[in-house]
């Protein structure tokens, strides 16, 4: 994992007026917390950040970050805003982060190889299960998680439970979920849907007509006085 270095400073001003300010000279408003420490409300650059979260690691980087006057520690990002315009970072939230304590975060997952289900079926690959959840030290965060996806035909699939990951970490995502399978085409799909919406109306007639006749049956057999009743 690429090491990371930021540096800030101190927020002297709030509101939303002085965050504009802020933002419009080229920084952005960022909170430290974490750690039964005290809360600080920092400026810094947003371009590093965003280096960071466009990293292999992203958002699961652990990085240094050097407040002015204040020292140094080790940080993540727990959470950020992006202006949906612009697409530049508005605000961050960082997390201080002990090296010898175990994290829970979510880790990507990645397909590697072509499905035999999609190469030779024309099938389609879908990646149901986009992040798994694990517990490990900072320093064994992985970037990512890969499935080798080569063997699955069409409706075969790859569980958490399939899963090779280093014993370093402990997967707390449920081991019943899918990851990956390989579905048949949207046309076969369709195909099928149709034979057996057509297949179910046809077991329904019978069913309407033996119904029919036995109510005819019922009012043959009835007396006179009892059809002139209604009975």
């Amino acid at each position: 994992m690429k090491s990371f270095h930021i540096a800030s400073e101190l927020r002297s001003s709030y509101g939303k007026n002085a965050a504009r300010r802020l933002r419009s000279s080229g920084k952005i408003p960022a909170i430290l917390y974490g750690q039964k420490e005290e809360s600080l409300s920092l400026t810094l650059d947003p371009r590093n950040l965003q280096t960071i979260l466009h990293s292999a690691s992203g958002h699961n980087t652990i990085f240094s970050l050097e407040v002015k006057d204040q020292g140094t520690t080790s940080v993540m990002m727990k959470d950020w805003q992006f202006d949906p315009i612009k697409e530049t970072l508005l605000h961050a939230d960082l997390l201080r982060i002990a090296m010898d304590k175990m994290l829970q975060i979510d880790v990507p997952i990645v397909s590697v190889g072509l499905a035999r289900g999609v190469k030779d079926q024309g099938g389609i690959l879908e990646l149901v299960l986009r992040q798994l959840e694990i517990q490990c030290l900072p320093t064994d965060i992985p970037d990512h998680i890969s499935i080798d996806v080569s063997d699955l035909d069409i409706g075969s699939n790859v569980r958490v439970s399939d899963l090779l990951v280093d014993s370093k970490l402990k997967v707390l995502s449920d081991s019943d979920l899918v990851v990956a399978h390989v579905i048949a085409p949207k046309e076969e799909q369709e195909e099928e849907v149709a034979l057996v919406e057509g297949t179910e109306e046809k077991s329904a007639e019978p069913e309407v007509i033996k119904k029919g006749k036995s109510e005819l049956e019922e009012g043959a057999g009835a007396t006179p006085s009892e059809k002139e009743k209604g009975v």
